[in-house]
């Protein structure tokens, strides 16, 4: 994101807290007293989806008289979006562009940004004051190191091994929190609620398992009990969070000083849908989100379900492909009749049979608001952004649906085709022979393998790591095969429409 103005800024006014009444009147702006807010929610991870989610939902709570849930953000290592916010007195726009029209809201809920890397002991005094009653996290998936086959906490690293020899100088989230409920503890403040808001399924097991694991490394080194404490007292609620929001681009800054009248240096453009389902489990209280939307559950499993198997496995079956077709963004993507109708399909016949029933949803009504989202023309969501990190959301998004197809004999040739988009994605260049970034876990290795067995899956299937029991199933190796050949021999748009004309057995 670049810093200094552009051409397009001198009509803009530069936000601050100064400057919010000088905002044009369809911006909406904080009325409440940012300096009355009660910092008791730490967040760690402020990226963008953050900030246009659950900042926002805090946010929506201030605007309605809740001051007892601030907000102070806390980065691990990059030290840019701190820099951004306390130049513009941690206030940022939030503009929402549904097909037609947008609109635009500043956030002002952050009271605080900190930088672990700057500053542990500032980070670590927060995270101990006892006005502190909930943690989140978005640290992504792999941030949990948690093994994907024994579901174990993987402790091989350097930064975690560092944490241990000095814990009162942690530069790890898991170092960072077991020492600040190491403090806690001896004050007798009591315990925080850790709750992840990361896309994956269990994300509150994952992140007890990593906190208490660790702890449990510490109690080796120092003595005590501390592991124990974390899992009598502390609470790690699930939770699954949903709303598309892609990357801001310097061009997208520009586009949103001149549609808001806003110069914010690092704005978020989102979607008007939002989603935010968490389970009820929180030992030191929690903010009232109900009341602004967010829904309070038993068990959040049919729901991080639903979504992880239908939007993010859609954005990965279109990601790959649709990128090798030649296209760039996913809205220009499903203009194409023949993307679209994959996208129906797969939905319908080859994945929501295999869902669990969940409570309050519509099925058929969530695949046709999904296929709108991913539609909206005003987005313009990268297919890149999409394609990063495949060898996690592959086996996470994908393959759960595949392995139950699979199992239960069940229609699998769109999964099919979309594992073999990404594995001839993984080759690195695209049928022009031009360069694609490949990013994410494994990447360099993966490239390695999808070159090595070019039409063949055979050497990518012997990375268990990522295909675990899926790489011993024949019928699903012969049907990948099948479906890299074709990917070779004609271009992604025509092996999709001959896929949806196969039946069960493969046939035309």
């Amino acid at each position: 994101m670049a810093d200094a103005p552009t051409p397009g800024h001198d009509r803009a006014v530069p936000l601050s807290d100064r400057t919010l009444h000088d905002l044009p009147d369809a911006v909406s702006v904080p009325g409440y007293d940012r300096a009355a807010l009660v910092p008791s929610v730490v967040h760690i991870g402020v990226g963008g989806f953050h900030r246009a989610h659950q900042a926002v939902y805090l946010d929506e709570l201030a605007r309605r008289g809740h001051r007892d849930w601030g907000l102070v953000g806390v980065g691990m290592h990059s030290p840019q979006i701190g820099e951004v916010l306390q130049a513009q007195d941690r206030l940022y726009t939030v503009v929402e562009r549904g097909p037609h029209d947008e609109h635009a809201r500043v956030v002002g809920v952050v009271t605080r940004y900190l930088l672990t890397a700057d500053d542990p002991g500032a980070v670590l005094d927060v995270l101990a004051d006892e006005r502190t009653r909930l943690v989140t996290l978005t640290i992504t998936g792999t941030g949990y190191r948690i093994d994907p086959h024994t579901g174990e906490f993987d402790a091989d690293d350097d930064a975690l091994r560092a944490d241990l020899d000095d814990p009162g100088r942690p530069g790890t989230v898991f170092g960072l929190l077991t020492e600040a409920l190491a403090r806690r503890r001896s004050a007798g403040s009591g315990p925080f609620t850790v709750l992840s808001c990361d896309n994956m399924q269990h994300n509150g097991h994952a992140a007890r398992t990593a906190v208490v694991s660790f702890a449990r490394l510490r109690d080796e080194r120092l003595g005590g009990d501390l592991a124990g404490w974390i899992e009598e007292n502390v609470t790690f609620p699930s939770s699954m969070v949903d709303r598309i929001t892609p990357t801001t681009t310097p061009e997208e800054r520009d586009a949103v000083a001149a549609s808001t009248g806003v110069d914010d240096r690092w704005p978020v453009i989102t979607e008007p849908f939002t989603q935010w389902v968490v389970e009820d489990s929180f030992c030191a209280g929690r903010p009232p989100l109900e009341e602004v939307g967010v829904q309070f559950v038993e068990d959040v499993t049919p729901y991080e379900t639903m979504k992880t198997r239908l939007l993010n496995a859609s954005h990965c079956a279109l990601g790959y492909l649709g990128y090798l077709a030649g296209y760039r963004t996913i809205d220009e993507l499903l203009s194409d009749e023949v993307f679209r109708e994959y996208l129906v399909q797969l939905m319908r016949d080859e994945i929501v049979p295999l869902l669990p029933p969940v409570p309050g949803i519509d099925l058929d009504e969530y695949q046709r608001t999904l296929v709108e989202r991913l539609s909206n023309p005003r987005m313009g969501d990268q297919l890149l952004r999409l394609c990063r990190r495949g060898s996690s959301k592959m086996p996470n998004y994908v393959f759960p649906s595949l392995r139950a197809a699979l199992e239960q004999h069940r229609p699998h040739q769109l999964l099919v085709l979309a594992v073999a988009g990404w594995m001839r994605f993984l080759r690195g260049y695209d049928y022009a022979g031009e360069h694609i970034p490949v990013e994410g876990p494994l990447s360099e290795r993966l490239v390695d393998l999808a070159r090595e067995g070019h039409v063949e899956p055979d050497s990518l299937l012997s990375e268990r790591k990522v295909f675990d029991s899926l790489a011993r199933d024949e019928h699903f190796a012969a049907s990948v095969e099948v479906a890299l050949r074709a990917l070779e021999e004609q271009g992604p748009r025509e092996v999709i429409q001959l896929y949806l004309t196969l039946d069960e057995e493969g046939a035309a």
